[in-house]
C-alpha cells in the first residue's frame, strides 16, 4: 500500500532527529484498526486491514522516511538536557483530504539512539490503554493524539514479568513538544530554535507573526485544554515538559486515569510520591511548563529584559483564560448557559461537599441531569440543600438538562474496566477491548445495554494507581 507521505519534519535539519528502521518482531497480527481514522487520514482501511506487518514495523510503507525526535525536558521538575524518542518513530506525515496535516508513529517498535539503556518495546496493556483512552477523549471532545491501530508482536517484553509485546500507531497534528524546544535553547542553538519555531507557526499556527504571538497562541491552546481535562475528572498523571504538546494535543497516555470518587488532590501516577501532577495542581504545572517554553523562545527576541517583561505579560494571562473556560465548561454541566456572578462559588460548593461526601465525579454530574445524583453521596443531605438553592438558579435556564447531558458523559474509561480488559487481552480475549471502544464512542448517550460499565468500581475494585508501562 502507497500512503501519501509528505514527511517536513525529516526535512529539517539532521541535529532535530536520527534516522532509523523500526526493529522487526516475530509474529505481527492486528488486534485493531480504526477504520475511522483511517478514512479521516484519506487511507482505506480495507486495504490496511491485512497490514498487520506495517503496524508492527515489520514492512516500511513506501514513502515513510522513519525518525526518532530529539528532544529534552524537565520530568518531574528535574532537568534532563537530552530525552528524544526512546521507544518511538516517526514515519512520517500525511495530508488529509481537507488539508489537515498529521504525523503516523509507531510506538513500541524498539529501541533507538535516545532509548538510554531502554528495550524500545511496548507491551500489550499500555498499547491498548493509551488505543482505548486516546480515541475516548476523541469522543468526548478533548484535542488529543489518536490511535490508528494496535497490533502484537508474538514476542515476549519483561517488566516485572514476561508480557506480550505490542506496538500502537498513533497519529497526532504533530509530535512537537515544550521539550522540542528545550532541547536546542539548552545547546544555544539560535539557528535551531529559529527553523522549530517557524516550522510549529507554518504547521499549527499560521497567521502567527513572531515569538510572543506564537507563546500567546500556545498558552490559550493549553489553557482551554487543562480546562477540558479538569471538567472530566481526567488526570494526565506525567505532565513533564516533554509530554506537553506545542500543538494542544493531549499526548502521551501514562499514567493517566479518570477519578471515581472526586477529590482535588487525587494523584494515580504510581511515581509521584509528591502529588506534583495531582489533579488540582494541573493548571499551575501547565503554566510552570509553558514559563520554560517561555524561556526558549528569548533567544529569538531582542533585548532580553524588555523580552523578559514582554513574555511575562503574555503569561500572566493564563489564569484568567483558563478561568473563564474552566467556568463556561462547570456551568454547562450544572445546566446553566448564561452568567451569572455566583455561578463560580455555586460549582465550587458542589466540588466541596462531593468531596466530603466521597462522590463519583462522573456519576454526580450526569445525575443532575437524570435526577439521581443524590445517591452518590454518603450523607447526602448537604448535597439536597446545594440542590435546592441550584434549582431555583436554572430556573429560568433554557434546556438545562440537554445542555448536562451533552456536557456531562455517561461513560468513561472507568480504570477498574481498563484492568479487566487488559487482563483479558494478555489472556487472549480482545472482546472487552472492542466493547470499550465500542461504548465509548457514543459517552454522552444512553447506552441501557452498557450500564454496567457506567458504574462506579466496588471498593475491592478501585483502581489507586497506574503505571507508564516502560
Amino acid at each position: 500500500m502507497t500512503i501519501p507521505f509528505d514527511n517536513s519534519y525529516a526535512r529539517l535539519p539532521g541535529r532535530f532527529h536520527v534516522r532509523q528502521e523500526p526493529q522487526e518482531v516475530a509474529a505481527p497480527a492486528l488486534v485493531a484498526l480504526n477504520d475511522g481514522l483511517a478514512r479521516r487520514l484519506g487511507l482505506d482501511p480495507a486495504s490496511l486491514a491485512d497490514m498487520a506487518d506495517m503496524f508492527a514495523g515489520n514492512r516500511k510503507p513506501e514513502g515513510a522516511e522513519p525518525l526518532a525526535q530529539a528532544y529534552a525536558g524537565h520530568q518531574f521538575g528535574g532537568w534532563v538536557p537530552q530525552l528524544g524518542d526512546g521507544r518511538a518513530l516517526l514515519l512520517g506525515e500525511v495530508v488529509a483530504p481537507d488539508g489537515a496535516r498529521f504525523d503516523i508513529a509507531l510506538k513500541g517498535s524498539g529501541p533507538t539512539a535516545f532509548s538510554r539503556r531502554g528495550d524500545g518495546r511496548a507491551w500489550l496493556g499500555p498499547v491498548l490503554r493509551e488505543y482505548v483512552v486516546s480515541e475516548a477523549m476523541q469522543a468526548l471532545g478533548v484535542p488529543t493524539t489518536r490511535s490508528l491501530a494496535a497490533a502484537t508482536t508474538g514476542e515476549t517484553v519483561w517488566r516485572e514479568t514476561a508480557l506480550p509485546g505490542a506496538v500502537l500507531t498513533r497519529v497526532a497534528s504533530s509530535h512537537i513538544r515544550v521539550g522540542t524546544f528545550q532541547y536546542f535553547a539548552a545547546r544555544e542553538d539560535r539557528e535551531a530554535l529559529r527553523l522549530l519555531a517557524d516550522h510549529v507557526i507554518a504547521r499549527h499556527y499560521p497567521g502567527v507573526t513572531g515569538p510572543e504571538e506564537l507563546l500567546s497562541a500556545v498558552m490559550a491552546r493549553q489553557a482551554h485544554l487543562i480546562a477540558r481535562w479538569m471538567s472530566l475528572g481526567f488526570i494526565h498523571g506525567v505532565m513533564n515538559t516533554d509530554n506537553m504538546a506545542i500543538s494542544g494535543e493531549t499526548i502521551d497516555y501514562g499514567p493517566c486515569a479518570f477519578m471515581d470518587a472526586y477529590h482535588p488532590a487525587k494523584v494515580f501516577s504510581s511515581i509521584d510520591s509528591q502529588g506534583r501532577y495531582a489533579y488540582h495542581n494541573q493548571p499551575n504545572i501547565a503554566l510552570w511548563n509553558l514559563a520554560q517554553f517561555a524561556s526558549c523562545l528569548l533567544p529569538l527576541l531582542g533585548e532580553e529584559q524588555a523580552a523578559i517583561a514582554a513574555l511575562t505579560e503574555i503569561l500572566n494571562q493564563f489564569p484568567a483564560i483558563y478561568e473563564a473556560e474552566w467556568l463556561r465548561l462547570f456551568r454547562a454541566k450544572i445546566g446553566i448557559s448564561g452568567a451569572d456572578e455566583g455561578d463560580a462559588a455555586l460549582i465550587e460548593e458542589l466540588l466541596a461537599i462531593m468531596t466530603a461526601g466521597q462522590a463519583d465525579f462522573t456519576r454526580t454530574f450526569r445525575g443532575l441531569a437524570t435526577g439521581l445524583a443524590a445517591a452518590e453521596f454518603a450523607d447526602p443531605e448537604p448535597f439536597r440543600a446545594w440542590a435546592r438553592r441550584w434549582q431555583g438558579r436554572i430556573a429560568g435556564e433554557p434546556a438545562p438538562e440537554t445542555l448536562m447531558c451533552a456536557s456531562s458523559p455517561a461513560y468513561i474509561p472507568r480504570n477498574h474496566r481498563m484492568e479487566e480488559m487488559i487482563q483479558a487481552a494478555v489472556a487472549g480475549d480482545h472482546a472487552p477491548f472492542h466493547r470499550l471502544n465500542a461504548v465509548l464512542s457514543r459517552p454522552f448517550d444512553d447506552q441501557p445495554d452498557a450500564a454496567a460499565l457506567a458504574l462506579a468500581p466496588e471498593p475491592d475494585e478501585e483502581v489507586r494507581r497506574t503505571f507508564c508501562g516502560t
